[in-house]
């Protein structure tokens, strides 16, 4: 547990080094990285093979003269190659920016143009046609970078300061288009909190995690955290089958496993625990929806294995979890990780904490050294986010007598799809551009009573007989498949104030 004097990072810190130099000098023969394939291939990256291509992509991205706090946009499928750019870009002092390769070609010319990217790199699975680049950015493909591998490394990690910038990530915001969180090397020193505290990690750890490696909680629970610890990272870039993660569990001998809820609900209906050793996996860690009591329930009594939940955003990822040190409460996603500054607010008003049991905006202290920077080029979401010391999101919660959370929404309209928050303001946007289309509110659908989606209430133009097909298809064309509604109704007339403003929170109401 980080104590009073070691809170905040040392002044100079770099988030590539502490990852990755003291591994590879004192366990360079470990396995640092396994990513399964297709039919069960494997390939393994040690700690010193790891460090010494990070070092060379460090070098060759210096070597084609980009500066420090230049952006470096990924766009690459689940590959060794996206982490060792991404710790690249930090080793070099540049600024990493993990995109998904779900992003049609307009969603990545809008990221590439709003952050002003210096280059860009592609993976082998991406389609020309949707690979561009803005004028005067650098794109490089899989073979250059096989180049800076295999090239002279960097001599030494940049000597960067906490507080430089080293990721750019996009996050829906409350207008049509995403807006960049800006985070500091500090960040991954902010992560050692979660260390203990959630995730129970430690050096001998074998992490297998159920993302990707373009989603923030896969590059930081994923790989981030074991690599600061020491421990081997195990991911899947196999066909995607509900029921592969118990048998990659036992084949790899992980000790922790990482996924969205929505997947140990997967792996209890569709696959059959019985059939492999589970005997090594001392528990499951979760984040990106809620966890209801139903799953967590189901999940302890057909393993026999602790189901640990946290709660986090992209400005700070988690900061109140279960863990080894904190007993899980069904319902609550726990208590704020012992390091942090954690206060409800109230929703208008002085910024002081509010007693147990009221409830209010959740908010982090602004000394955390996880939370970000800020909002890229957004000053104004950026003020309206931090009230005197303290950042607050736009989550309502409350702490009971035992200090543990209870979440009670968002203060706004933003939905969680799949771990992503994703803005209605965009999805209306695009539903709104079909000619069919003379009205849409979007808003989230309980379609179970542990489960919702994203969902377009569409109003039709006179005339139009109602077609779903044709406007998911619509969808899908122009939007990350995250983002897509899952499902869409036909209403006659969206609900709406007195003064003409869709009420999202009735959408569903309206559609009976």
């Amino acid at each position: 547990m980080p104590t009073s004097d070691d809170r905040q990072p040392p002044p100079r810190f770099n988030a590539a080094r502490h990852c990755l130099a003291e591994n590879a000098r004192l366990r360079g023969d470990k396995t640092a990285l396994i990513i399964v394939g297709e039919g069960g291939a494997v390939s393994r990256l040690t700690y010193a093979e790891a460090e010494r291509a990070v070092r060379g992509i460090a070098a060759g991205l210096l070597d084609l003269g980009l500066k420090p706090g230049d952006r470096v946009m990924i766009r690459m499928g689940n590959e060794p190659d996206y982490v060792l750019v991404y710790f690249g870009a930090l080793a070099a002092g540049l600024v990493a920016l993990p995109s998904s390769p779900q992003l049609t070609a307009s969603e990545a010319a809008f990221l590439m143009e709003n952050a002003g990217v210096a280059a860009v790199v592609t993976g082998d699975g991406l389609a020309e046609s949707d690979a561009g680049a803005p004028a005067g950015c650098i794109r490089l493909d899989s073979r250059k970078i096989a180049q800076m591998k295999a090239g002279e490394p960097l001599a030494d990690y940049a000597d960067t300061a906490a507080d430089d910038p080293a990721t750019l990530v996009y996050t829906s915001g409350t207008t049509s288009r995403p807006k960049g969180v800006l985070h500091a090397h500090r960040a991954v020193w902010g992560r050692r909190p979660m260390h203990a505290h959630w995730l129970g990690l430690n050096e001998s750890d074998v992490m297998l995690h159920a993302g990707t490696m373009n989603w923030t909680y896969t590059l930081g629970v994923g790989i981030t955290d074991p690599w600061a610890c020491g421990a081997t990272t195990v991911l899947y870039n196999g066909p995607r089958d509900r029921g592969v993660w118990p048998r990659l569990i036992a084949e790899q001998g992980a000790t922790i496993f990482a996924a969205v809820p929505s997947v140990y609900r997967q792996i209890l209906k569709y696959a059959d625990l019985g059939e492999h050793d589970l005997s090594r996996l001392r528990h499951g860690v979760t984040a990106g929806e809620a966890l209801s009591s139903d799953l967590l329930e189901a999940w302890t009594r057909a393993t026999g294995k602790p189901l640990y939940e946290a709660l986090g955003m992209s400005e700070i990822s988690t900061y109140v979890s279960s863990g080894p040190t904190i007993p899980v409460r069904p319902g609550s996603p726990g208590r704020p990780q012992p390091g942090r500054r954690v206060a409800i607010l109230p929703v208008e008003g002085p910024f002081e904490p509010l007693p147990a049991g009221e409830t209010g905006l959740l908010a982090i202290h602004r000394t955390d050294p996880g939370l970000m920077l800020g909002y890229w080029q957004r000053p104004d979401e950026e003020a309206a986010v931090m009230r005197g010391p303290w950042f607050a999101g736009g989550d309502l919660a409350s702490f009971d007598a035992d200090g543990y959370l209870w979440f009670h929404g968002r203060n706004d309209d933003l939905m969680n799809a799949m771990g992503y928050r994703v803005s209605p303001v965009e999805v209306e946007g695009v539903l709104a551009g079909h000619p069919d289309v003379a009205e849409v509110g979007v808003a989230e659908l309980a379609v179970r009573a542990d489960l919702r989606v994203i969902a377009a209430f569409v109003v039709l133009r006179s005339g139009v007989e109602p077609d779903e097909e044709a406007l998911t298809a619509w969808c899908g064309e122009r939007l990350a498949a995250y983002k897509a509604p899952r499902a869409i109704r036909f209403l006659d007339a969206l609900p709406r104030t007195a003064n003409g403003k869709v009420q999202r929170k009735r959408l569903a109401e309206a559609a009976g």
